[in-house]
């Protein structure tokens, strides 16, 4: 279903919100199949969420003909965002329903660097500076470019 839909759950849904334009975000990526935006409180800066435009709540609800379509977004940004960021490596991530703050599919890509700090499933939060969320999502949003099958 369309994140737009009359759907209850759909309504209510924060991601939904940013993909139609009604809850703000540092969007760095968009097109026909995703959204990806900065997450609000990062690993570390540039920690971008990936979400499908259709409102699903976990990869299994994910419709078949959508899976490859979405995971190659995922696979361009993870491959992209550490270029643009200066970073050595990402990792790619996805909760469904334990540990899913939000109820919509989202996958996280992470900038990694040798010694960042993060071991397991210890994941120490940070703050973006007034104005550096949007610096890193130029950056993001110049570095992604535009997706070709």
């Amino acid at each position: 279903m369309d994140c737009m839909a009359t759907s209850v759950h759909a309504q209510h849904c924060p991601f939904c919100g940013i993909v139609d334009g009604s809850v703000d975000a540092h969007i760095v990526y968009a097109d026909s199949e995703v959204v990806a935006f900065l997450d609000r409180s990062p690993l570390f800066h540039g920690h971008t969420l990936v979400v499908p435009r259709h409102h699903v709540v976990t990869f299994a609800d994910l419709a078949p003909d959508r899976v490859g379509p979405f995971w190659r977004r995922v696979q361009h940004i993870s491959r992209e965002l550490p270029l643009a960021l200066g970073a050595e490596g990402s990792f790619v991530a996805n909760n469904n329903v334990v540990s899913q703050s939000v109820a919509h599919l989202h996958v996280h890509v992470v900038p990694r660097r040798r010694g960042d700090g993060l071991r397991g499933f210890f994941w120490p939060r940070t703050k973006y500076a007034e104005g550096e969320a949007e610096v890193v999502a130029g950056r993001l949003r110049a570095g992604f470019g535009r997706f070709t099958d």
